[in-house]
């Protein structure tokens, strides 16, 4: 059997969980319109799995990205640098979206 959850019920999953700083609200927000858009468009189901999320979804800035990916030849002050991350990231995973100053995507 399962259980429809909202927005606050999904954040305070996280919260209970112990998680409640591994991602920002703007970002939880995200990652959950990406899983409700996609349990509409799939006429799937989707189980909350907090910890699941947690290990295999990742919020960073753009810099970050480029960082983490040792990703050269990005100058880090560009003003298209969230684009440039989403579209780098856009050919190597599953992105979830972006808030003002990060985006989700699944590690890889």
């Amino acid at each position: 059997m399962r259980k429809t959850i909202s927005l606050h019920g999904f954040v305070s999953a996280f919260t209970e969980m112990g998680r409640y700083d591994q991602f920002s609200l703007e970002g939880l927000k995200v990652i959950y319109k990406f899983i409700t858009d996609h349990e509409s468009e799939s006429s799937q189901e989707i189980g909350l799995d907090v910890i699941a999320i947690c290990c295999e979804v990742v919020e960073s800035t753009p810099s970050q990205i480029f960082v983490d990916y040792d990703v050269t030849g990005i100058d880090l002050k560009d003003p298209n640098l969230m684009a440039k991350a989403f579209e780098y990231l856009e050919c190597k995973t599953i992105v979830f979206g972006q808030t003002e100053t990060t985006i989700i995507y699944y590690e890889f």
